[in-house]
């Protein structure tokens, strides 16, 4: 019988996102609190004893191919060629198979979630037993996400999104939407009208607000991205008008983008049956995770 898994890989949503200067080198800082939620990939990892990595596209969300070198390939590519040389993993490699259920460009983490997904795999797939500071340092050299999910747990995330400080938040669920265009972050961060002094804010504050209403800690602050990404792209104000539409199911007061777009969200108060989201557009109603489905994988190593 061949060696595999079959793993999860969990979206993020930012509950706010707060540029609060940038360094020489031109990276931003920011102050963000990161929340997992239930809308995932799926990664097939197979057992390869020739050394190739190899991927398949098992479904696509936006129905566009997925480039050859995505962040799973590269990731397994990094861990591999990490390894001393003789290292007996080092003749292993993996068939990824990628189903992608979380929308690309939509400011959710999907491909550094799927990458996080892939190092802790194959972290046991091929025995490696590494132990998680080692792969958050893979991690960060693939994308500055990849460490938090790498972690799994939510958290506060400051500096350039490399200071890691895991947070519980109220359980709560979300209306989701995106539009059918994206949004690269490059485009967002190097846009001349984007807000880069935001005064920064105080975890103890924030989390101590969740104490007394979920919709208090969940309308805290706002993403500094929002107004760049929506005179880039029509379908985020649009999403923003149609979820501040749902209320009184839909709190309006946590309505904002999540990362640099173009996924809008808000906290949910509704049932379980999901509005129908504008023409082109798609939504779900996802929950927030405590921790990552994999967590336990990233302290066993």
């Amino acid at each position: 019988m061949k060696a595999l898994y079959d793993l999860p890989a969990p979206a993020k949503l930012n509950t706010f996102l707060h540029i609060t200067g940038r360094r020489a080198d031109g990276y931003h800082l920011l102050q963000s609190a990161f929340m997992l939620i239930d809308w995932c990939d799926h990664l097939h990892l197979e057992l390869r004893p020739d050394g190739i990595i190899s991927r398949e596209d098992l479904g696509d969300a936006s129905s566009t191919p997925l480039p050859p070198e995505d962040l799973c390939v590269r990731a397994a590519r990094a861990l591999q060629a990490g390894l001393p040389h003789g290292h007996p993993a080092r003749r292993l490699g993996v068939h990824i198979g990628l189903h992608k259920r979380i929308p690309a460009e939509a400011g959710m983490g999907g491909g550094s979630s799927d990458a996080a997904t892939c190092l802790l795999g194959l972290n046991r797939l091929w025995k490696l037993h590494k132990p998680l500071p080692d792969l958050q340092r893979i991690g960060l050299s693939l994308g500055a996400d990849v460490p938090f999910f790498l972690q799994g747990r939510n958290a506060w995330v400051e500096g350039i999104g490399e200071q890691i400080t895991p947070i519980d938040l109220p359980e709560a669920r979300f209306l989701v939407t995106k539009a059918p265009m994206g949004l690269p972050t490059a485009q967002i961060f190097g846009h001349p009208a984007l807000p880069r002094g935001t005064a920064p804010a105080i975890m103890t504050g924030f989390v101590a607000s969740q104490g007394r209403d979920s919709t208090e800690i969940y309308s805290f602050g706002c993403n500094d991205l929002q107004a760049v990404a929506g005179s880039l792209c029509p379908g985020v104000p649009q999403g923003l008008d149609w979820l501040t539409s749902q209320s009184p199911d839909l709190s309006t007061g946590s309505v904002r983008m999540t990362g640099s777009g173009s996924a809008v969200f808000g906290l949910w108060r509704g049932g379980s049956v999901c509005p129908t989201p504008p023409p082109g557009f798609v939504a779900r109603i996802c929950s927030n995770m405590p921790a990552h489905p994999l967590w336990g994988w990233a302290r066993q190593g």
